[in-house]
C-alpha cells in the first residue's frame, strides 16, 4: 500500500482509530453503568458473565482473524467486525433480561476482537516500520482516552437518562468509521494456494477458552484446587498438545510454530505477556486502595485514577514520535519498563496515611512508564516477520498480552486475598472478642465488618454503624481502622509483586535483538537484512 497518497493514509488511520475508540469506549463505559443495568434487568448471579463472555469472544476472534486477514486482506474483516459490533451494540440496548444482554455482549466481543486485530495490523500495511511507532503510540492513546472518559460517561448516562444509551451513544462514531473504511481502505486479492486451518483454529479455541475461564474463576467463583479449575486447566493443556501436533503438519497453520524460532518474536511476546500481568494488576487493584484504604468516594476515585491514564496517553505519543525519528526502540523499551517498575515500587510504599495527591503522583509515574513501553512490543513483532505473517504476528501479540492480563489479575487477586486474611486474623485475634456474649444485632454487625468489601460500599458501612449499640461505637471505629490496615497490607503486597513482574520483563528485554526500523516498506538497511536472514524479516512485498 506504499503507493497510496499520504493524505489518504492519514484519513484511513483516523477512520481506524475512530473504530477502535468506538469499540474501546463501549467496553469501558459499561463498568460503571452495569450495577444500574443489573438492577433493572435482574440476574445478579450472572453479573460476571457480562464481562467474561466479551473477553472470551474478543480474545479468540482476534487471534483467528489475524491469519485469515493475511490471506484475504484487512478490509473485509474490519468492515465485518464493525458491522458485528454495531449490531451487537444496538441489540444490547434492546435487551429485556440478563441472558439477552450476555448474548449481545458476546456478539460485541466477536466484533471487537476482529476490529482490534485488523486495526493494529493495518498500521503495518499502511506504513514503513519506522513510521509505525508514531501511529502505534497514537492508537495506544485511544485506549487511554477510552479509559478516562468511558467510566465517567457511563455513570452520567445511567444517572440522567435510560441505560440503553450506554450502548447507543457512540453508534454514529461506528457508522462514520465504517463508511470511511469501506470507501477508502484498499482491497487486495486473496492469496492463491492458501487454505484455512480449521482444525488448528478449533484446538486453539479449545485451548484459550478453558484457560481464560480457569484463571478468571480461580480464587473467585471456585477454589484453586477445585475440580472445576483443575478440569479446565487439564482441558487447556490437552488441547494445547493436540494444537501443536496439528500445527506441525498443517499446510497453512493458523499460528505457525516456526514463528517462535524467531527470537525477536518470542522475546517480544513473553515480555508482552509479563507486562500485561503487571499492568492489569496495577490498574485493576488501584481503585481498591483509593476507595478502600484512603476512603475516597467512588465518584472522586475516577478522577484520582484519571491522571495515570492521561500520563499514559502523553507518554505513548512521545514514545511513538521518538521511535519514528530515531528508528530504534530497545533503550526506550527498557526506560519505560524501568519507570513502570519504579512506580509500582512507589505504590507498594503506600499506607493508610497516604493522601490522594501522593497516590496520584505515584500513578502518574506508572502511567508514564506504561505509555512509553506498551506500544513498542507490537512494533517489534511486526518488524521481525515477513509481510505475509503480519496479521497472525500482530494478533499473537494481542493474545499473549490478554492472557498475561487475565492470569496476572487472578494471581495478584490470590496474593491480595491471602495477605488480607493473614493480617485480619492477626488483628482480630488481638481484640479477643466473643460474638456469643454480644447482643444478636452487634454480633451480626461484627460479622459484616469482617468482610473487606464493605469498605467499598459507604451505604453498607453507614447501615452497620447505625445498627450497632451506643456502647460499641468505639469498637466500630477501631474495626474500620483494622480493615483499612489489612487492605493496605494486602494491596502493598500486590503492588510489590507487580513490581517484581515488571522487573522480570525489564531483564528479559535485554535479550531482545534490535532490528533497526526501515524507512521504507520495500528497502532494508544492512543490519535489518542481515538480521532478516536469521529471523525471517525478508523483503516485504507490496499488497498492491
Amino acid at each position: 500500500m506504499e503507493h497510496l497518497d499520504p493524505k489518504k493514509k492519514v484519513t484511513i488511520m483516523i477512520a481506524i482509530m475512530a473504530a477502535m475508540l468506538f469499540a474501546a469506549l463501549n467496553q469501558t463505559i459499561v463498568g460503571t453503568a452495569l450495577p444500574r443495568i443489573i438492577a433493572d434487568l435482574g440476574g445478579m448471579e450472572y453479573f460476571s458473565w457480562v464481562f467474561t463472555v466479551y473477553m472470551l469472544a474478543s480474545t479468540v476472534t482476534a487471534v483467528l482473524v489475524g491469519k485469515l486477514s493475511d490471506i484475504y486482506g484487512r478490509k473485509p474483516f474490519i468492515v465485518i467486525g464493525l458491522l458485528i459490533f454495531i449490531g451487537g451494540s444496538f441489540t444490547a440496548g434492546l435487551s429485556d433480561d440478563i441472558v439477552e444482554l450476555i448474548i449481545n455482549r458476546g456478539i460485541q466481543g466477536l466484533g471487537a476482537g476482529v476490529i482490534m486485530s485488523t486495526a493494529f495490523t493495518a498500521v503495518g500495511d499502511l506504513f514503513a516500520p519506522r513510521e509505525r511507532g508514531r501511529w502505534q503510540g497514537l492508537m495506544s492513546g485511544v485506549f487511554g482516552l477510552a479509559s478516562v472518559f468511558g467510566p465517567t460517561l457511563g455513570g452520567y448516562i445511567v444517572d440522567h437518562t435510560d441505560w440503553k444509551w450506554v450502548f447507543w451513544v457512540f453508534l454514529p462514531v461506528g457508522v462514520v468509521a465504517l463508511v470511511l473504511i469501506f470507501m477508502l481502505f484498499p482491497s487486495v486479492p486473496k492469496r492463491q494456494g492458501e487454505s484455512v486451518d480449521y482444525l488448528g483454529s478449533l484446538f486453539l479455541t479449545t485451548t484459550i477458552v478453558p484457560l481464560l475461564l480457569a484463571f478468571s474463576w480461580a480464587g473467585q467463583r471456585y477454589e484453586w484446587g477445585s475440580v472445576q479449575i483443575i478440569m479446565l486447566l487439564a482441558g487447556a493443556v490437552l488441547s494445547l498438545v493436540i494444537f501443536m501436533i496439528v500445527e506441525a503438519v498443517a499446510k497453512n497453520p493458523v499460528l505457525p510454530l516456526q514463528l517462535f524460532k524467531n527470537s525477536v518474536f518470542t522475546v517480544s511476546n513473553v515480555v508482552g505477556f509479563i507486562m500485561g500481568a503487571g499492568m492489569f494488576g496495577a490498574i485493576m487493584y488501584m481503585p481498591f486502595f483509593v476507595q478502600g484504604v484512603i476512603g475516597t468516594s467512588a465518584t472522586i476515585s475516577g478522577y484520582v485514577m484519571m491522571p495515570m491514564t492521561l500520563s499514559l496517553v502523553l507518554a505513548s505519543a512521545i514514545s511513538g514520535q521518538i521511535i519514528s525519528k530515531r528508528g530504534k526502540y530497545k533503550k526506550l523499551a527498557l526506560a519505560g519498563l524501568f519507570i513502570m517498575a519504579s512506580g509500582m515500587v512507589l505504590l507498594s510504599t503506600m499506607s493508610t496515611a497516604t493522601s490522594n495527591w501522593t497516590a496520584i503522583l505515584y500513578m502518574i509515574v506508572v502511567g508514564f512508564g506504561l505509555g512509553i513501553g506498551f506500544p513498542i512490543f507490537t512494533l517489534t513483532v511486526q518488524n521481525a516477520v515477513k509481510e505475509n505473517m503480519l496479521g497472525v504476528a500482530t494478533a499473537s501479540s494481542q493474545l499473549f498480552r490478554q492472557l498475561g492480563g487475565t492470569i496476572g489479575v487472578s494471581l495478584l487477586g490470590t496474593v491480595m486475598a491471602h495477605r488480607m486474611q493473614d493480617k485480619m486474623a492477626e488483628q482480630f485475634a488481638q481484640l479477643q472478642l466473643n460474638p456469643a456474649q454480644m447482643p444478636p444485632e452487634a454480633a451480626a454487625a461484627l460479622k459484616k465488618l469482617q468482610d473487606p468489601q464493605v469498605l467499598m460500599a459507604p451505604d453498607q458501612l453507614e447501615a452497620i454503624h447505625r445498627s450497632m449499640p451506643e456502647s460499641m461505637q468505639q469498637l466500630f471505629v477501631q474495626m474500620i481502622g483494622m480493615l483499612r490496615e489489612s487492605m493496605s497490607y494486602a494491596l502493598t503486597g500486590v503492588f510489590l509483586v507487580g513490581a517484581a513482574i515488571i522487573a522480570a520483563a525489564f531483564l528479559l528485554t535485554f535479550l531482545l535483538k534490535e532490528i533497526p526500523l526501515r524507512s521504507s516498506q520495500k528497502g532494508h538497511s544492512a543490519e535489518a537484512k542481515e538480521q532478516g536472514d536469521k529471523t525471517g524479516t525478508g523483503r516485504l512485498q507490496e499488497l498492491n
